[in-house]
């Protein structure tokens, strides 16, 4: 029985994260989620917040937008519009929020507040993720 998950957290633009972990939390359509070796096959929503990886010692935090989830035994997917070290700094991230939002307020149409959407629901998904820490 292994007892490591391999973690592939892929973007549009390219493979954000390809390791070997111990365990992964991440946020779901029905609420945060543990995942260990041996989970039972599974697809689901992913929604925008934080995603935690246990590797040894040290924890590989993701702040992730909404994509999908595929787990099969000993393989975690992640297929996400957007995935950012969680580690930003809070006023950084803080100030990325209050952009979007500003954003927001100026301008219409579906396909451009969707994208501003997606700024915000990123910038306090990195907020949550330091004030977590």
């Amino acid at each position: 029985m292994a007892n490591t998950l391999k973690l592939e957290v892929v973007t549009p633009e390219a493979v954000a994260l390809s390791e070997d972990v111990e365990m992964v939390t991440l946020p779901g359509i029905e609420g945060e989620m543990g995942i260990y070796p041996q989970h039972i096959p599974l697809l689901t929503q992913l929604v925008p917040g934080i995603v935690v990886a246990r590797k040894g010692d040290q924890f590989i935090t993701l702040a992730v937008s909404e994509g999908f989830v595929e787990i099969t035994g000993n393989r975690v997917s992640l297929l996400t519009d957007l995935a950012v070290n969680a580690d930003a700094d809070e006023a950084e991230a803080e100030a990325a929020r209050q952009r979007a939002e500003a954003r927001l307020r100026e301008r219409s149409g579906s396909e451009q507040t969707a994208a501003v959407e997606a700024a915000v629901a990123q910038s306090l998904a990195m907020l949550k993720g330091r004030k977590r820490r």
